[in-house]
């Protein structure tokens, strides 16, 4: 959040450019003149918050890019904003814990944007250290550097082809999030991830991907929901994912009942 103040115009001009909208239509979508809006990205004018919250609802940012917009026009970001957060937080935490407890005996696990590992059930430390996971914070550098886990993966190509996109999209959506961008650098990198990602598949993709693990001799498949917060204005909780296992075939499904 080191974004110079005074930005805020070229900041503003870059993200309707993203939008692929003109100055008429997102004076529209935020209730503001045409006028207005090109004065902000000229810096004749300055905006106030709320005219800042105004555009960032009508250019769909996410909430920190929000945040960078906000200290770019000289305010303090609304993530720190700790009037509401404690309450609100203790719910949301209480939200996840549940989740995760009646997703047993399946796995599943509370992540941030870029799947540093926040939470997991006990099925999913169970699973994760019998497939080979390290017990890294970030699931992705578990995944995709050289290993157990990995040997355990038998579509690993595919599956991590998918991941480096979910990742590479995620990074899309914030241009300052300087943490995604070295992540995916640092992932490609590793021994033969570029090859993998930019593999075309050799057969025409299934509607929804599984990964197929090797445990004990056991072949399981199974495949992920993610959810999120919604409608979070906050950074931290815009930041969360759930991410739950399910059985892709019945003989993942009697694999993992055994543990109820």
């Amino acid at each position: 959040m080191n974004r110079p103040q005074d930005a805020f115009g070229p900041l503003l001009k870059s993200w309707r450019n993203r939008r692929h909208v003109s100055q008429l239509d997102l004076a529209m979508d935020a209730g503001m003149s045409q006028r207005h809006i090109s004065f902000l990205e000229t810096g004749r004018s300055k905006p106030s918050r709320y005219a800042v919250r105004q555009i960032c609802e009508a250019l769909e940012m996410p909430a920190s890019e929000h945040d960078v917009m906000l200290v770019s026009a000289g305010f303090a970001p609304q993530s720190t904003d700790a009037s509401w957060n404690t309450d609100v937080r203790a719910a949301v935490d209480a939200s996840i814990d549940h989740v995760l407890m009646s997703h047993e005996p399946y796995p599943a696990v509370s992540v941030d944007r870029i799947w540093n590992l926040q939470k997991a059930n006990e099925s999913a430390q169970k699973f994760f250290a019998a497939v080979g996971g390290t017990g890294q914070p970030n699931l992705l550098r578990d995944l995709f550097s050289p290993g157990v886990l990995r040997n355990n993966i038998r579509n690993w190509s595919d599956v991590i082809r998918a991941l480096f996109r979910l990742l590479d999209l995620e990074v899309a959506r914030r241009p300052h999030d300087e943490d995604g961008k070295n992540l995916l650098n640092e992932l490609r990198s590793l021994p033969d991830v570029a090859e993998a990602i930019d593999e075309r598949p050799k057969e025409h993709p299934a509607p929804v991907l599984s990964i197929e693990f090797l445990v004990d001799g056991a072949e399981l498949k199974l495949f992920s929901l993610i959810a999120t917060i919604g409608m979070s204005m906050d950074a931290t909780l815009d930041d969360l994912r759930i991410e739950t296992l399910l059985p892709a075939d019945e003989q993942t499904r009697a694999w993992f009942k055994r543990f109820e």
